[in-house]
């Protein structure tokens, strides 16, 4: 890769080789091309480049190895390449451990470069916001309403929304954290049914399981989460006590992967509306949430 960067700029001659003889032989591996394109981009820009762990270890402008530091930890996709996000957690993990910051550079089909800052915020606890008491609630089927003074407690929580003066409805993954946080009182509705937990809901709702995880996470922590549907995610996310919602938010299962075209949309639409995107993952440690940021080099 040097190589060819140093043939291709006049620096270099070997013998019998041309760029085009290079390029056709490196190209046999399906992946150099990007690569390359990534590598004489970041060059061009002034940073001295080195393979790494990923693909390319980037140093600080004006430093190099033996006489400075590191600071980027480089992975390369195409726009087609699916995003594995267990390999991407586990990938920067390892660079926030090296004190690195870990990029995704992303190459489109014309050649064209987007670089994301990869990060693994953990959500500090903002005072956990519970209801005053416990409620009596109906349940028909997956339907959860409270009434009177009984909704007015949910929803000074940050819960529920209204379907007419007297009663507040619950959506089925804050019935599900609320029965199961022991705020619900069931009360038998028309089919006699009471409690309600995450295996039910999944009749209904196939991502409920990584949906209720990363839900409960965030409220245990002080948030409140709002369905996301209008930003063409789970969650909107507001800091208790906040108007505007700072975070959108969609949950993953763990091992779960997306094309880089999703994600690209995803970032763009949070950015648009000035909030941060974040990809709530449940793996088998814990809930992990990646945050993509687009950035300029």
């Amino acid at each position: 890769m040097e190589a060819l960067y140093l043939v291709h700029r006049g620096r270099l001659e070997l013998p019998g080789e041309t760029f085009e003889s290079m390029l056709a032989d490196f190209t046999k591996d399906p992946g150099f091309l990007r690569r390359y394109l990534v590598y004489r981009d970041l060059r061009e820009r002034g940073y001295v480049v080195q393979m790494g762990p990923h693909d390319f270890r980037v140093f600080r402008r004006g430093q190099r190895p033996g006489s400075g530091q590191s600071q980027y930890m480089v992975r390369v996709l195409s726009e087609r390449d699916p995003v594995s996000f267990g390999r991407l957690i586990t990938e920067a993990t390892s660079t926030a451990h090296m004190r690195k910051s870990h990029l995704l550079a992303v190459v489109d089909d014309e050649d064209e470069l987007t670089y994301y800052q990869i990060k693994l915020p953990v959500l500090s606890s903002l005072g956990k916001v519970v209801p005053e008491r416990p409620v009596p609630v109906h349940r028909y089927g997956w339907i959860v309403i409270a009434d009177g003074e009984n909704g007015l407690v949910l929803e000074a929580a940050g819960y529920g929304t209204r379907l007419d003066i007297q009663r507040l409805k619950l959506a089925p993954v804050e019935a599900v954290h609320l029965f199961a946080s022991g705020f619900l009182v069931p009360e038998n509705g028309e089919d006699g049914a009471t409690s309600m937990d995450v295996s039910e809901v999944s009749r209904i709702d196939a991502e409920a399981d990584e949906k209720a995880a990363v839900y409960s996470y965030l409220r245990d922590r002080g948030y409140v989460p709002r369905t996301g549907y209008k930003f063409g995610h789970h969650y909107r996310v507001y800091a208790a006590g906040k108007i505007h919602s700072e975070m959108l938010v969609h949950a993953l299962s763990d091992g779960a992967s997306l094309p880089m075209s999703v994600i690209s949309r995803s970032v763009r639409l949070a950015h648009s509306v000035k909030k941060k995107m974040l990809f709530g993952c449940k793996c088998s440690e814990g809930i992990f949430f990646v945050e993509f940021a687009r950035i300029k080099l």
